[in-house]
């Protein structure tokens, strides 16, 4: 139980391996500390190798974990004021798109060259590979120019979210850049 008189949350099959494995690691090694980040490392590669005869010792511990947990928590009763979270505030659907960073423009565009460079790839691998890639990219001018300008229709969007202007109607920014780009040329007749 914890200090609130609340029962202990229940474990995995994972944790339970963790804390088998850091319990050996103490009688090999006694007194010596443990750096986590390494040993952490060291439990995943092994809990991944391991088959699921191995795994199922573990598995049963979580097993019974969870019907300890499970009892505890039906005869438990918070103290008021306590066991209940607060709630955050629902997002309005009226209110603006927050505003795309640089690597997030950077990360739509090349999500799909990693997508099929990469396909038994998931979403975190994914990730991963964006952030290694946005690291080693030198041309950033373009998305951080492109996270300028979103970053200005975002504020100009809350101005007038909050009550403080006209809305402007949405303009599609490919049109937009067509637009301009044909403003420049009708310049370039006037000389």
């Amino acid at each position: 139980m914890g200090k609130s008189g609340k029962p202990r949350g229940r474990m995995t099959a994972y944790a339970f391996f963790v804390q088998t494995c850091r319990e050996e690691h103490k009688k090999k090694h006694p007194g010596e500390s443990v750096v986590f980040a390494e040993f952490s490392k060291k439990c995943a590669e092994k809990w991944k190798s391991m088959g699921t005869k191995e795994k199922k010792r573990f598995e049963d511990m979580a097993t019974k974990d969870k019907v300890r947990y499970e009892s505890e928590m039906a005869n438990y009763e918070p103290p008021p004021g306590e066991g209940k979270r607060k709630r955050k505030g629902k997002k309005d659907p009226n209110a603006p798109k927050r505003a795309l960073s640089a690597f997030f423009f950077f990360c739509a565009e090349e999500r799909p060259s990693v997508r099929s460079q990469f396909p038994d790839y998931g979403v975190g691998d994914i990730a991963k590979e964006l952030g290694k890639r946005w690291e080693g990219f030198t041309e950033k001018a373009k998305y951080e120019a492109m996270a300028v300008k979103d970053k200005k229709r975002y504020e100009q969007e809350m101005v007038i979210y909050r009550g403080g202007g006209v809305k402007k109607p949405k303009v599609d920014p490919v049109e937009d850049e067509e637009e301009e780009e044909e403003e420049d040329d009708d310049e370039d007749d006037d000389e």
